[in-house]
C-alpha cells in the first residue's frame, strides 16, 4: 500500500522552516581577544615592575651597619 501523495511540495516547506527560522547571531571575536590582550599586557607590566624594583628591606638600616 503506497503513502498518500500529499499536495505539499517538501522543498517549498523545507525553505517556508528554514525563513521562518531567522538569522543565527554570531557571537564577535573582537571585544573578548581585546580583554585578553589588555590582561596580558597587564600582567606584563607587573612582572616588569616587580622586576625593576629595587629590594624590600624589613630590617633597619642602622641595624644592618652594627
Amino acid at each position: 500500500m503506497p503513502p498518500a501523495d500529499s499536495a505539499l511540495d517538501a522543498t517549498m516547506i523545507a525553505r517556508a522552516r528554514r525563513l521562518l527560522k531567522g538569522p543565527e547571531v554570531r557571537e564577535r571575536v573582537w571585544p573578548a581577544l581585546c580583554a585578553a590582550a589588555f590582561a596580558a599586557s597587564t600582567a606584563l607590566a607587573l612582572a616588569t615592575a616587580m622586576i625593576l624594583a629595587p629590594p624590600v628591606t624589613t630590617t633597619p638600616i642602622v641595624e644592618r651597619t652594627r
